[in-house]
């Protein structure tokens, strides 16, 4: 028992640092450029997490229980579309700079939550993978997604609320903060443009040799 509760435990951690890789940071960044209260930016990170969670569960959950082996080519697509997904963020968030809307509300729920899925889509063979190895119960690795899950959904919480803070400090600052969103949404079409080419090109997605290790 007290051996299944330190897994969970660490689980739950596991997750909140998982919130922190590089892709996720960038992808909720250009959204939370355009926000104002620092409210926002946390349920922006709550529901990034809630999409990240329910991916991981469930498709993490059938690679557990079905013994599921997922293809290179398949894996590397997984991951190519979250490139393809951060340079399309960048893409609206820059135009949403050029010309200002008066809110951008309507993102608050669909597009973060949306962003969670595929990152979790991409992120759960790896997950998957490692409970294989290391978690002989596939109930108890199953519980441990869910856990897993919700350390994601905390970290990100944190990491938007601190995120959030120079863009809403400077909202006052309009020739600054359009600036900073300009320079935000440019990192995030070039780091996932980097991120397509290293996929398709450097790792073989678009080749009939893909070499693909989940991470």
């Amino acid at each position: 028992m007290m051996e299944a509760w330190y897994i969970l435990l660490v689980g739950f951690l596991l997750g909140m640092r998982h919130a922190t890789d590089a892709d996720h940071v960038v992808a909720v960044t250009t959204i939370v450029s355009r926000q104002k209260k620092l409210s926002v930016a946390a349920m922006i990170g709550a529901f990034w997490g809630l999409g990240h969670t329910v991916t991981i569960l469930l498709v993490g959950s059938l690679i557990i229980y079905l013994q599921i082996v997922i293809p290179p080519h398949v894996g590397l697509f997984m991951e190519f579309s979250v490139g393809v997904m951060i340079v399309v963020l960048g893409i609206i968030s820059f135009r949403k700079f050029i010309r200002p809307q008066e809110s951008a509300q309507e993102t608050i729920l669909l597009r973060p939550f949306i962003i969670g899925l595929i990152h979790g889509l991409a992120g759960s063979a790896a997950v998957a993978l490692m409970l294989l190895t290391l978690i002989p119960s596939p109930t108890l690795g199953a519980i441990y997604l869910l856990i897993f899950g919700l350390g994601t959904m905390a970290g990100m919480m944190v990491c938007t609320l601190v995120i959030g803070l120079p863009y809403i400090f400077t909202t006052r600052l309009h020739t600054f903060h359009r600036y900073l969103g300009l320079a935000t949404a440019s990192f995030s079409i070039v780091f996932g443009l980097m991120m397509m080419y290293e996929l398709g090109i450097g790792n073989g997605l678009f080749t009939d040799h893909p070499t693909w290790t989940p991470e």
